[in-house]
């Protein structure tokens, strides 16, 4: 074809992201998972970090709606987006280190979190980038 993509085409490589994107939520999951269920650590207080993983793109997706000039750089609502946002990842990374310090959980735990946080989140933040660009192949038009 010529156009350097392999032969995979527009869709192929949107397929490509799709399944790359799930892997790596995946490998976090388990990260996740073996921090709690390790019969070392037996704790499943860690869990509750799934609470952060759900909510942290809600404020995006508020100012994304509520923000109709697409063309402005900065907006009030999208930077107090940015901020609720901000809060919500660092309360994620911030749970399991003080659950480790009053010690309900052990520290090996405490990074196997924390490594599933760092891998969950830059998925998520792949997945805006590879999806939220607004074109025919969008989050928007799911």
């Amino acid at each position: 074809r010529g156009d350097g993509s392999g032969g995979r085409g527009y869709w192929g490589s949107c397929y490509f992201a799709l399944v790359a994107l799930s892997f790596s939520g995946a490998i976090g999951l388990t990260f996740l998972m073996l921090g709690c269920a390790l019969e070392d650590y037996g704790v499943y207080w860690p869990l509750f970090v799934l609470i952060f993983h759900a909510i942290s793109p809600i404020p995006h997706f508020i100012a994304k709606r509520a923000t109709y000039d697409s063309d402005a750089t900065s907006s009030a609502c999208r930077e107090l987006a940015y901020f609720f946002t901000t809060g919500i990842v660092v309360s994620a990374f911030g749970f399991p280190v003080i659950l480790a310090r009053v010690s309900v959980i052990k520290w090996g735990a405490c990074g196997l979190v924390l490594a599933g946080n760092a891998v969950i989140f830059l998925t998520i933040q792949g997945f805006f980038l590879v999806f939220g660009r607004g074109d025919d192949f969008s989050w928007e038009q799911w």
